[in-house]
């Protein structure tokens, strides 16, 4: 009996030692697949017309955020669970540029990251999916020069 129930414990133990590591495997693949610098063409549903659109690279090799409002420069980190990602806390140089349009599209990237709660990456489309409703907050297109 004593047999029986220390090697149910190992079972139990390996079963879910290996779904953590399935699931560190999962995410650092999401990462990987992320890697990569993007031009934004869509916020909120709607299409970007201007020639400041917002850009940024994700890297999987220290997870870090890079990009431009169009306006700014934005940086930080972000991280991935499953299907989930995150942004954290993003830092922006505060320079102020006088075209309202520019001005409102950065304001509408950042918020996007904000309330970034998922993503889905299509033939080479980044959407960004918001974490209460799951509406699309976020469009954009993977440099394929990469």
């Amino acid at each position: 009996m004593k047999t029986l129930a220390t090697l149910s414990l190992l079972i139990f133990a390996v079963i879910f030692t290996g779904c953590d590591e399935t699931k560190k495997v999962i995410d650092v693949a999401g990462s990987v697949q992320l890697t990569g610098s993007y031009t934004v063409s869509a916020l909120n549903g709607k299409k970007l017309v201007d020639t400041t659109n917002p850009t940024f690279t994700l890297s999987a090799l220290d997870n870090s955020f890079r990009g431009t409002t169009g306006c700014n420069s934005v940086f930080g980190n972000y991280t991935i669970d499953l299907y989930t990602i995150n942004f954290g806390q993003l830092a922006v140089s505060e320079k102020m540029c006088m075209d309202k349009n520019i001005m409102k599209t950065e304001r509408d990237f950042l918020d996007a990251l904000n309330n970034t709660g998922s993503y889905a990456l299509d033939n080479g489309i980044l959407t960004l999916y918001s974490k209460t409703d799951r509406s699309v907050l976020l469009n954009a297109k993977k440099d394929t020069n990469n």
